[in-house]
């Protein structure tokens, strides 16, 4: 036998009913063996869409798992392992990549202005501000939250992936977590490049797969309520139909 540890995130934190639980499997079970496991007791329709990681790396159904490995239950995301305390600081700011997720207020001007510099013909920024409603209802507040090393390693790749995609020379980005006001920045992100096409097509790139692949959630405080977020689909590779029968795992 063997047991893993099991990391639910967003809504699948209230299905599951905790935070984190031990899961004791056989020898050679995979990832649907668990999953059917958990959904034993529970409605397994919860978890389509989901995508699952094994030790912070995203895993299909069939991955064969081992003694204390470490499975996450991502469900679609809305939206650098230690992650730094702050953004990065002064003396990083001329690294060709800056990604960081952040507790503390993101200073947009201040970020655009480090990225400039004499050889670029264009910068180009999304500024992802925390709007008063959603869908008619008014917001209070939000709250973000990660599975902190595995954002932290892909917003890494996703910005290096961009410069050599696009051939830009810097990308910044930077995701805040934990609770944010009305009009607070959560996500920005800066390219600079000596072309705007690339500028452009960079930057839309970079916000879209952050949204689909970057495991970062949010729940939605309203006047008359909270709800987790329903986020964009995971590609179809990534995505784990649910068990649809018991698995003797």
């Amino acid at each position: 036998m063997i047991e893993v540890r099991v990391l639910p995130f967003g809504v699948l934190k209230d299905w599951l009913g905790a935070s984190s639980v031990m899961v004791e499997l056989r020898d050679g079970a995979t990832v649907a063996d668990l999953l059917a496991r958990l959904a034993e007791s529970r409605s397994p329709q919860v978890l389509r869409g989901i995508a699952v990681s094994v030790n912070a790396e995203y895993a299909n159904t069939s991955h064969v798992l081992r003694e204390g490995d470490e499975v996450g239950l991502l469900p679609p995301v809305s939206g650098g392992a230690a992650i730094p305390a702050d953004v990065p600081d002064e003396k990083n700011l001329n690294d060709a990549v800056v990604s960081a997720l952040t507790r503390l207020p993101i200073d947009a001007e201040e970020r655009v202005a480090a990225a400039k510099r004499g050889e670029d013909g264009a910068v180009v920024v999304f500024d992802g501000i925390v709007r008063n409603h959603t869908r008619g209802r008014q917001t209070l507040h939000l709250d973000y939250e990660a599975y902190e090393e595995m954002a932290a390693k892909q917003m890494q790749e996703l910005a290096s992936e961009a410069r050599t995609r696009f051939d830009v020379r810097q990308v910044t980005m930077i995701h805040r977590l934990g609770r944010l006001e009305v009009g607070e920045t959560s996500v920005l992100i800066v390219v600079a490049s000596a072309h705007r096409a690339q500028a452009f097509e960079a930057c839309r790139w970079l916000i879209d797969t952050l949204k689909k692949m970057v495991p970062i959630w949010k729940k939605e405080t309203f006047v008359d309520g909270a709800v987790w977020a329903a986020g964009e689909p995971f590609p179809e590779n990534l995505a784990a139909a649910p068990p649809e029968t018991s698995h003797d795992a």
